[in-house]
This record gives C-alpha cells, structure tokens and sequence, in this order.
C-alpha cells in the first residue's frame, strides 16, 4: 500500500492523537506524578484537575477532529467549533499550569494543526502567536526550576519552532487536499466536455456524409436517370429494353440514397447522457443525485453546450456557495418539445438572493434560446433551481 492511498487529513489527525497520548504518559507512573507535585508543595487537587483538563482535552480534540476538512459547516457549526478551539486552547493551558512542566507547549502544537482547517490564514497566525505567548504565565508559575519572566518569555519562543512546524504543516495539507479536489473537479468537467465534443463530432460526421451522398450521389444518379431516359427515347428493339433495366435500377439507387439520407438525418441529435455523468463524478465533498432519461438527445449543439454549461454552474455554485451535502439534478423531456433540469439542495438556502456572475451569465445563455431560470431559496431550507430550455426555436 502507498503513502497516496491514505487520507492526508485523517493521518493528520491521527499523528495529532498520537501527540496528545504520549503527553498523558505521565499518568503511566500516577503515584510519582502525585509525590512530585508535593514535593513542589502543590495541593493534591492539582492531579485531578490536570487529569480532569487531560480528559477534556482529548474529549473535545476527537470531536473537533471528527470531519475535518469536509465542507457544508454552517455559521452556527462554524461558531461551535470556534469555541471549541478556545477550550483546546484553555486546557493545554491549564494542563502546564496544574502539571508545572512545559507540556502545554505539545498539545498547543496539536491546537495548531487543526487551527488552519477552521480560521483564516490571518486569523490562524495570529492566533498561533498568542496562543505561544501564553505559555509565558505557565512558565512563570514553576516554582522548580524558577523561571523569571525573561526567562518565561525565552522559554516559550524556544518551543515556537514546534508549533510554527504543526501549523505549516497542516497548512500545506490543506492546500495539497484542496488543489486535488479543484483538478478532480476540472477533470469532470474535461471528460463531460470531451464527450460532448465527441457527440458534436459525431452528429458534424453524420451531417457531412449525408450531404456528400445527397449533393454527389443523389445528383449523378439524376443525371444518370435523365440520360437514360434520353436514350430509352432513341433506340429501338432489344437495347430499349436493357435501357429501360437500367434507368429503373437508377431510379431504384436513388430512391435508396435518399433514404439512407433521411435516416443519417434523422438520427442527428446528441446525447447528454455520458457528458453529464461525467459531469457529476469526483465532485469534492458533495453527494450528487442525477436523475436522467434513457437518452438525453438535443439536436441543436450550442443547446447542448448551454444544458451542459448551466448544470456545471449548479455544481460549481452548490458546492463553494451552499453548504450543502447532497444536490440532486433531475433532467427532463417536456411533451412540447422543452428539457428542464430541476436543481435542489440540501445547504443553508438564503433570505435575499444575490445573483453573481454564475447565474447572470447562466440567464444570459438560455435568453438566447428563450429559456428561462426560476429559483427558490430560502434560509435554512436549501436553494431550488428551475431552467426550461426549448429544443426549437419559435417560428
């Protein structure tokens, strides 16, 4: 098994629990941890309350952990987790207070592998400063060995370089995690815009031989029908009659060729179906529910693109703006010769809607072809999406 088969987040997260546990050997040797602390002349509550700050610890990093990097956080889960952060943050603190020792710099060192998943970048380095710099008061606060406040303030910038190293790299994780998701995204998208090129191709192949059939075919065998006709006109007795063969044989060539013509051109429509389930693979932390007919055929190509274009931008909005983690997409024949494809989410919807660049440029493509857009969405209760595209254009 190779290293790229593994989680990059959950090992992350796992070295991270893995830190915190070799902080609690301590406790392996519980009675010398309670003789220490009373040499120090420390009261005894001191233990359990490390114990009990341990615990919490541990309790609040698994559940802060537990779907790390996913997306569909809503601001009442994002402010939770926040929350959560300053508990962590507390507790390595109080954990080097109680304990008097310099653990509380490895478990803050844990605090800043998660800090990049949750905060800004800004947020996140300035948080990590502070979050160093409040090790000077635990420091302080060691009464064996004595440490004077310079002394507190050297103590915790030599254990800056360990957290500064958690923080960088669960930030490169992060990147490394999201430009993997953007190109599996892109490479959706390329292999539905490679099939629908290949339909296009196809129907453009298809469009091409029926004319050249119709144009040389069809205009030599007139000529050759006419001709013998002529000819059937001019001779007498036995070669009339191999001219008459000859000019129904011509006749019945041609009547084939415009058949085989009619049948090139009738079946001239391109099929949506694989482009859109391409479409629809690899889409980064969101479950995708497509609904289709057996064969998605629009004969007019630039249709085509807008149909595909429109559900890619239901995507691409669904997944940066919505929150959501399921969207379903039901595409539909219409009997009056329309395709509709109904959108719904399952994200934090919105009280006023605000239309960017995705969804003008989304109504821009199907005015042209009088299509239309209708949207419902709503806070708390997801976003729906309607688009009616004709297939034909008015008369």
């Amino acid at each position: 098994m190779t290293w790229a088969q593994f989680n990059h987040i959950q090992l992350l997260r796992y070295a991270g629990l893995f830190q915190y546990a070799s902080v609690g050997t301590p406790f392996l040797r519980y009675r010398t941890v309670v003789e220490d602390l009373a040499a120090k002349q420390l009261p005894g509550s001191y233990v359990h309350l490390w114990l009990g700050c341990y615990v919490v610890f541990g309790i609040v990093y698994w559940y802060l952990t537990r779907d790390l990097g996913t997306l569909g956080r809503t601001p009442l889960r994002r402010g939770v987790q926040i929350a959560l952060l300053v508990v962590l943050n507390l507790m390595a603190v109080a954990i080097g207070w109680f304990s008097q020792s310099g653990i509380s710099a490895l478990l803050l060192a844990v605090v800043a592998v998660v800090l990049p998943w949750l905060v800004p970048l800004r947020v996140g380095i300035a948080w990590m400063v502070l979050q160093n710099f409040s090790l000077v008061p635990v420091f302080a606060s060691i009464r064996e060995p004595a440490f004077s406040l310079s002394d507190a303030f050297l103590q915790s910038s030599l254990y800056s370089g360990f957290i500064v190293l958690a923080f960088v790299t669960a930030l490169v994780t992060k990147q490394q995690v999201e430009a993997r998701e953007e190109q599996r995204r892109l490479n959706s998208e390329l292999r539905a815009t490679r099939a629908l090129l290949a339909e296009s191709s196809r129907l453009a192949e298809r469009m091409r031989i029926s004319r050249e059939l119709h144009d040389l075919m069809g205009h030599h065998l007139t000529a050759l029908s006419l001709n013998l006709e002529v000819a059937s006109h001019l001779v007498d007795g036995p070669a009339q009659k191999h001219i008459l063969q000859a000019q129904s044989v011509a006749k019945l060539l041609l009547g084939d060729v415009r058949e085989v013509v009619s049948q090139l051109r009738e079946g001239d429509s391109i099929d949506l179906t694989q482009a859109l389930r391409d479409l629809v693979e690899g889409v980064p932390g969101l479950a995708i529910h497509l609904q289709l007919p057996a064969r998605l055929g629009v004969d007019d190509p630039r249709r085509a693109q807008v149909l595909l274009r429109c559900a890619q931008e239901i995507i691409t909005n669904t997944v940066r703006h919505a929150q959501a983690r399921n969207l379903w997409l039901v595409f539909e024949h219409d009997a009056r010769r329309e395709v509709a494809i109904r959108a719904r989410d399952d994200g934090r919807g919105a009280s006023a809607l605000v239309q960017g660049n995705g969804l003008a440029g989304m109504r821009e493509r199907l005015a042209q072809f009088g299509g239309r857009v209708d949207i419902d969405a709503g806070a708390g209760r997801g976003f729906a999406l309607d688009i009616i595209l004709p297939l034909e254009s008015d008369p």
